[in-house]
């Protein structure tokens, strides 16, 4: 965004989300081969989320035998992500693994900001670029795709209010 002033044009930069990159990396056996790079991950996770407008605050990661079901990580890391979030001002967590919509809630409910996982930035990017109105259409599909199951019992609790009483009063 352009904004003039006197004969001069000044960049105004709008709000930039300040993020924080969270990557995992099984443990494997020995023999076992590690097709990835955690590190390396990690740096394209952060010029994708450079690329989606988000200001990289920092990156950390954890080493598990098996992944937690309920937060991906553990309860330990997810304590040290809350610290960073106090200390840095993080607005943003971004997951370089794929979250399940429970992981993803719970990971909001925890850190109380926003919890994004590679596949929604890769798609917010694509919605950024796309140009023809064909590209946005598909890039609408998959994005109503992905949150579709994200949003499955989001208003659950609306379910189990009492309802009103129809018909008026006896007596």
């Amino acid at each position: 965004m352009l904004t003039q002033k006197s004969d001069k044009f000044i960049t105004v930069n709008p709000l930039v989300e300040r993020a924080f990159l969270v990557g995992v990396e099984l443990k494997r056996p020995k023999n076992g081969q590690i097709s990835f790079n955690v590190e390396d991950s990690l740096e394209e996770l952060a010029a994708l989320a450079d690329t989606a407008g988000l200001e990289v605050e920092g990156g950390t990661y954890q080493r598990l035998n098996s992944i937690h079901p309920g937060t991906l990580i553990g309860s330990g890391k997810v304590e040290e992500l809350q610290g960073f979030r106090d200390e840095l001002a993080i607005d943003v967590f971004v997951f370089d693994d794929e979250l399940s919509p429970r992981q993803q809630r719970e990971l909001e409910k925890q850190l109380t900001v926003k919890v994004v996982d590679r596949t929604a930035l890769i798609l917010d990017i694509f919605a950024r670029h796309a140009r023809t109105r064909e590209g946005q259409l598909q890039v609408e599909l998959a994005q109503y795709e992905y949150r579709l199951p994200r949003l499955t019992r989001m208003w659950t609790h609306l379910a189990r209010q009492a309802g009103g009483r129809a018909g008026g009063a006896s007596g």
